[in-house]
């Protein structure tokens, strides 16, 4: 397990200098002015030219000088300095102020498509073909078949301005109660193919030689799926969730504007709106750290569901 982790840390590395490298040059390499990339479609005066190009070290020209610029930036990644965004407000305070709004958001996200859709996958799973299994089948292909953009304001306009059941915006400081009906909004669509993904795998042990075994051994049918049946179940179904995590801890931009969340999905959607390039990568280099740590702890999880897996 020791070896199989430094592995992965290994190979975490080289994913993360990759994808930044990619994110910083999709950003930053294919602009003909450096200078007017980082501020956008706004009129850059040469106080502000001279600034920005001491700042950013954009006297450097050419690969060599585009490599100089990526590697300070990761240097300073690694110190724990995100920079500053164009409005001179700090990435690190920006992120500071809104990760622990996304992460009750993912949080109740995560909660709602655990506790609502993997409950749910297996008593389909146990009763297949009955009325529930056909209903939660007509209701998940529902949801997957609405997009977010959809979805999102159709329960504002219902549940927080028709209905009046939650509030139809966040505001600047959300409460708990505030982030309940995003936090629906964000893990429907988690739910519903988690419900899927559960059920069919619940199903499938089902008919699986070492439940005939089990049954034949006098075992209680509740141990089984219990302790037999769910264990191996849950397999793919934390596969699934360890890089939903990911994406839910991103704070889901459609979902974080539409009902006004000051999260991070708020602040990247806002930074490619008025292309602040430093805010842009300042949070996706930190997203990627998220997903790199998400899918080690999956693969660690595997080891300690299923006893036939070890990592040697």
């Amino acid at each position: 397990m020791f070896r199989f982790v430094v592995r992965r840390l290994l190979q975490m590395v080289l994913a993360f200098f990759g994808t930044t490298l990619i994110v910083y040059a999709l950003m930053f390499a294919g602009q003909g002015d450096p200078i007017q990339a980082l501020a956008g479609e706004r009129p850059v005066t040469e106080a502000q030219r001279a600034y920005l190009t001491e700042k950013y070290n954009l006297d450097r020209t050419g690969v060599g000088g585009f490599f100089y610029r990526y590697f300070d930036y990761v240097g300073n990644l690694l110190r724990g300095d995100l920079g500053e965004s164009l409005t001179g407000r700090s990435i690190g305070e920006i992120l500071t102020t809104a990760w622990p709004v996304t992460l009750k958001l993912a949080l109740i996200a995560m909660a709602v498509t655990i506790v609502v859709g993997v409950t749910a996958g297996v008593v389909a799973g146990m009763r297949r073909a009955s009325i529930f299994d056909n209903s939660t089948l007509l209701l998940t292909l529902l949801v997957l078949g609405i997009p977010t953009i959809v979805l999102a304001p159709l329960a504002q306009y219902l549940l927080g301005v028709k209905w009046q059941v939650f509030p139809p915006t966040a505001g600047a400081q959300p409460s708990l109660y505030a982030l309940l009906l995003p936090g629906i909004v964000l893990g429907s669509l988690s739910l519903a193919t988690a419900l899927r993904l559960t059920r069919t795998s619940v199903a499938e042990n089902l008919r699986a030689d070492y439940v005939r075994t089990a049954k034949s051994k006098g075992l209680l049918r509740r141990r089984i799926v219990s302790v037999h049946v769910l264990r191996n179940s849950l397999i793919p179904v934390v596969t699934f969730l360890g890089v939903e995590l990911g994406n839910l801890m991103s704070g889901a931009i459609i979902t974080e504007g539409v009902f006004n969340i000051p999260g991070v999905g708020f602040n990247l959607f806002r930074g490619i709106r008025t292309e602040d390039g430093p805010l842009v990568v300042g949070i996706v280099s930190v997203l990627v750290v998220v997903y790199l740590v998400a899918n080690l702890l999956v693969d660690v999880l595997y080891a300690v569901l299923d006893p036939r897996i070890r990592y040697e």
